[in-house]
């Protein structure tokens, strides 16, 4: 398949390799763009209108298969739900691509907006591996990078190529581009080993106007929100669950509200600013990750809507690189009664808690964004993203069972 751009010729491809590609590139590009608007960076916010271009190309492969697939009016109903899957990729895709256009195009932005970022403790990073790093023909695993520096490669551009999520036996070469995630310690070690060079962190900006703070506050948190609703989108694929999928449409509808807020104090600040027009990226980035928010609902339209998920969006999930997982936790387990920063599970598994859901007298009730202090409690049903190798592993310390709704 060319992903280079330009013209587009169908050919047979597998249409859940290509799901499983979209919803990984899909993610990325959530995180690429923040980062990059939290690091000022052009180099990062580069690497996203390319990845938005190869999605262009993986949504059109994605259209084109789908197309002549649809053979009768019951093949039409099973494929709908695929079509809204893939439009919404591509929605999330270009709200990526916009978010990295405020960088690019110098659109005003404050420095609180940094400041303001929980992500600000870990930092994203470009780095270069060069030939006399002794990176090079190595594995990650091998070299131990997340366990000594704290810091994770989340992603490798290998050429035109992308290898997303990457895991312990992954090999570095010489020349990938490697984006690393984690804090300033762990990343200055780890850009010095692969570059040869220093890395210099950016200095704090001094704090600003509080309604200022208070929109980028707002904007932030709806980021948050919009992410966990596409992780939740895809759990609802997966597990063909309508609880899941009406979280989401609750999750875009706090987005919606949040966008209120935001629009509201930055009319405030716009009034104690010398340059109001300054303020302009600030509205991108909020409609940007509204539109987010609206694709995760897109993607969870055929469960809401009582179709089903198709097998081929099941499949695709299911394989991707980073992984969704739903678990139960068992009786007497590792993890019955102790909270999630108590077992540290990011630390020890790579997996994160992404929401948990629990029932008590007939009624249930799910925690969305759980966090260290979540307990969790023999029945309790949660879903956790990241790595095969980490579902793997936390599965062995919850004793936990795979659950169907």
């Amino acid at each position: 398949m060319d992903l280079s751009g330009g013209e587009v010729e169908y050919e047979p491809v597998s249409v859940k390799a290509v799901l499983a590609e979209m919803k990984d590139t899909a993610e990325l590009l959530i995180d690429l763009s923040f980062s990059a608007v939290l690091n000022g960076s052009d180099d990062i916010a580069r690497e996203v209108l390319d990845l938005e271009a190869r999605m262009d190309v993986l949504q059109m492969q994605a259209r084109m298969s789908l197309l002549m697939a649809a053979r009768s009016p019951e093949d039409a109903e099973q494929l709908a739900p695929v079509l809204g899957v893939v439009g919404a990729a591509e929605k999330i895709s270009d709200a990526a691509g916009d978010i990295a256009k405020v960088v690019l195009e110098d659109i005003g932005l404050p420095d609180a907006m940094r400041t303001a970022l929980p992500e600000a403790a870990e930092t994203l990073v470009r780095a270069e591996v060069t030939d006399g790093s002794g990176l090079g023909n190595r594995t990650l695993g091998g070299l131990n990078v997340e366990t000594e520096t704290g810091v994770r490669v989340i992603a490798i551009r290998r050429d035109d190529d992308w290898i997303t999520n990457p895991d312990r036996d992954t090999e570095l070469r010489v020349e990938d581009t490697l984006l690393l995630r984690g804090p300033d310690e762990g990343i200055a070690d780890l850009y010095r080993r692969a570059t040869g060079e220093t890395y210099d962190p950016p200095d704090p900006p001094e704090p600003g106007i509080e309604d200022l703070e208070r929109a980028v506050d707002s904007i932030v948190l709806m980021k948050n929100i919009s992410e966990l609703a596409v992780d939740l989108a895809y759990g609802s694929v997966l597990f063909d669950s309508k609880d899941v999928a009406e979280e989401v449409v609750e999750l875009e509808a706090e987005v919606d509200a949040l966008q209120s807020r935001f629009e509201a104090w930055t009319l405030r600040a716009a009034a104690r600013v010398e340059d109001p027009v300054s303020l302009r990226g600030l509205v991108h980035l909020a409609n940007a990750t509204e539109v987010i928010s609206d694709a995760a609902v897109e993607i969870s339209e055929g469960v809401l809507r009582g179709l089903g998920t198709h097998p081929v969006v099941e499949q695709a999930v299911k394989e991707s690189d980073e992984v969704i997982v739903r678990l139960t936790v068992a009786p007497d387990s590792e993890f019955d009664r102790v909270t999630l920063g108590d077992r540290a599970v990011k630390t020890e598994t790579g997996m994160r808690v992404i929401a948990v859901r629990r029932s008590a007298d007939g009624e249930r009730d799910w925690v969305i964004q759980p966090g260290p202090e979540t307990e969790l409690r023999a029945g309790d049903v949660f879903i956790a993203k990241g790595t095969r190798s980490g579902a793997e592993r936390l599965a062995e310390l919850t004793g936990a069972e795979s659950s169907v709704e």
